[in-house]
């Protein structure tokens, strides 16, 4: 196992939350380099490390995705958590769709899923879609059953949030068989940081680059970030190993393997399993040394792990951190 593949391990091992970076930016005139100095004791008679922090960009949205595949919720402000991102009652991805037993339902079997609104206002969710009644029910389950759910390869626990939510969801996908919505809880078994749908930041230049090559523009929300981050090239945090944003330390894990779900278009819920992931593959795959990892997976957004926790908003200048 190499040096990457064992701080994947270690961060799956700890349930840290993984955030998804996308570089996203126009440079704008004027705005140079912003260099300061840290000194972080180390302890004891050692010597401390000096830190430069480098400004990289500026943050230029924040979105939450409190169902996994569903619409993602745009705010100027958020708690950056271990767990990802959390403003007011609503959490990123703390909620799933599954099937009666137990397996996760994303874009990718249901590409519909995009289209439907989950948020949360005063202890009740509201499930929203397209020539749906809006649906209403406590957050708060306490007699709903704890399901083993599975989820990419991973056993995980979630609470059943009742029967009409099923109903609404099994109405709403259409498929002939029975959906279940479950929520994620603080002591339940833990998830695992994944490829695809984790994520803090893409950037704004990589997303304009990718679309100079499109005959059709693509949006932030088809990579589902966490965090966007403008002011600097397209690519550029290929590079960024830790980053400080605010009082929020990020620090790089492996870069984010691109599948079928990008090529669902989160504005029509409609799949042309072709693009923008052809394109990407043409010009975004992996080295050839770190094809164990991504296979054929072309690379779009980085994977970042939560070191310190604490606010991000819109607006909040990024920096690279050097050593």
């Amino acid at each position: 196992m190499d040096a990457k593949e064992r701080a994947v391990s270690a961060l799956v091992q700890s349930n840290k939350r993984v955030a998804l970076l996308v570089a996203a930016g126009v440079a704008v005139l004027g705005l140079g380099l912003g260099y300061k100095y840290l000194r972080r004791p180390e302890g004891g008679e050692e010597e401390e490390e000096e830190e430069a922090l480098v400004r990289v960009g500026v943050v230029s949205r924040l979105l939450v995705h409190p169902l996994k595949s569903g619409t993602a919720v745009s705010v100027t402000r958020a708690e950056c958590q271990e767990l990802g991102l959390r403003f007011g009652e609503l959490q990123d991805r703390h909620w799933l769709v599954v099937t009666e037993d137990g397996h996760m339902v994303t874009g990718r079997q249901e590409p519909r899923l995009v289209l439907v609104s989950l948020t949360c206002e005063g202890g009740h969710v509201r499930l929203s879609g397209p020539e749906m009644e809006e649906l209403r029910f406590p957050v708060k389950q306490p007699d709903g059953p704890v399901m083993d759910c599975r989820v990419f390869g991973a056993d995980i626990q979630g609470r059943d949030c009742g029967d009409e939510a099923s109903r609404w969801l099994t109405r709403y996908l259409g498929e002939g068989k029975t959906f279940r919505l479950v929520h994620y809880e603080p002591a339940m078994k833990g998830r695992r940081p994944e490829e695809g749908e984790s994520g803090f930041p893409p950037y704004q230049a990589s997303v304009k680059d990718l679309s100079s090559k499109l005959e059709t523009d693509v949006t932030v929300e088809r990579f589902r970030p966490n965090i966007v981050i403008g002011d600097c090239e397209a690519f550029e945090e290929d590079s960024w190993e830790e980053l400080q944003i605010g009082s929020v330390r990020l620090q790089r894990v492996m870069s984010c393997g691109r599948c079928i779900f990008t090529t669902v278009d989160p504005e029509t819920g409609i799949i042309n399993r072709k693009e923008p992931l052809e394109t990407l593959k043409s010009y975004r795959l992996c080295k050839p040394s770190e094809k164990h990892l991504y296979k054929s997976s072309p690379l779009f957004g980085q994977l970042h792990a939560v070191k310190r926790t604490g606010i991000l908003q819109v607006g909040d200048v990024v920096f690279k951190v050097s050593r």
